[in-house]
């Protein structure tokens, strides 16, 4: 038997069946007298199901979440909806508002994504990241955060996962295209290590990136995002319509290819994304401002490149290449 429809509040949003609803989490008042809030949109369906949770922008400068939630909260109707969607645009404000990937209000917990569920009596950052986290686990049964390659690189369409059934399952929801999935090479201080903690299942998807943010390519990012989340809500039978799945579905580890030299990052002639490579293969090289070759970027093992640094000038030590070792399919 199907459950009951229920009303769902989340922060100041108070949905009963059949509606959506916009609020905030309240987190504290900032210096100027200003509420420092994490916005919220719940779509309680009219039919009871699970809650699905969607998190965007914990990085500031990966506006790709906030577009895909806008989509969804569009096309997701409450009437046909069995469960909840709770749509998160937002996670991290401040750097939001800045378009850094980290708090500038916060230097001694910048990176929410590190610091993830954070401390209630803590650092900024930390408090902000406590009262999310009370309110997912208090609700969502299954979450996912969405990045993207940000202000220094593009991502293609990548997933993390623990590893657990559960965990799987949900990144094959995403839908077609999204066969990269890595385990987790962040086991603590993330939505999906917090959720796990707790019971419950969530995955980090990777797509978008500086060099996807043209009016174009940043319209496609969204809608493609917001295709996964309705995929998803049909592969739990929580809405009407067939989902779809990757195929193949490949196993494998991250590793960040980083600089080592400074100059000019130039990709190798035809590389590609989510395309097979083998151990050795030329990814890139950097130049010093004369074009005298300074190091060069290959494949570390076999498998395929995710994302490659979207800025053509690079110091020593930073990311360069994101590279998944590809460890066989899941299919």
């Amino acid at each position: 038997m199907m459950p009951a429809a229920k009303t769902v509040t989340v922060g100041s949003a108070t949905a009963a069946p059949g509606t959506v609803v916009r609020g905030a989490i309240p987190v504290t008042t900032l210096a100027g007298g200003t509420p420092l809030e994490i916005p919220v949109v719940v779509i309680s369906g009219a039919q009871g199901g699970p809650c699905f949770w969607v998190d965007g922008a914990i990085h500031g400068d990966e506006p790709e979440g906030p577009l895909a939630c806008q989509i969804a909260m569009r096309e997701i109707d409450p009437a046909q909806l069995s469960g909840t969607v709770v749509l998160v645009p937002v996670m991290n404000v401040p750097a939001f508002e800045a378009a850094q990937r980290g708090n500038p209000l916060d230097t001694f917990s910048y990176d929410m994504n590190r610091i993830y569920p954070g401390r209630a009596n803590g650092y900024l950052t930390e408090r902000m990241a406590a009262a999310h986290a009370a309110a997912m686990t208090a609700t969502a049964d299954f979450e996912i955060s969405i990045h993207s390659g940000g202000a220094h690189s593009f991502l293609d369409k990548a997933i993390f996962v623990d590893e657990s059934p559960a965990s799987v399952e949900l990144a094959t929801a995403m839908g077609p295209g999204w066969g990269c999935i890595m385990s987790s090479f962040n086991p603590k201080g993330s939505p999906m290590a917090h959720m796990k903690d707790s019971g419950k299942v969530g995955i980090t998807v990777e797509l978008g990136g500086r060099s996807a943010t043209s009016p174009k390519e940043f319209a496609r990012v969204g809608r493609e995002l917001a295709n996964s989340i309705l995929n998803i809500v049909r592969h739990y039978k929580m809405y009407p319509g067939a989902a779809a799945y990757p195929s193949p579905r490949y196993k494998g580890q991250q590793e960040a290819l980083l600089a080592a030299a400074s100059g000019l990052f130039l990709p190798a002639p035809g590389v590609g994304f989510l395309t097979m490579m083998k151990k050795g293969d030329a990814i890139a090289r950097i130049t010093n401002i004369f074009g005298d070759t300074l190091a060069e970027l290959s494949a570390p093992a076999d498998g395929m490149i995710f994302g490659l640094r979207a800025l053509p000038n690079v110091t020593t030590g930073e990311w360069c290449c994101f590279y998944c070792k590809v460890e066989g399919t899941r299919d």
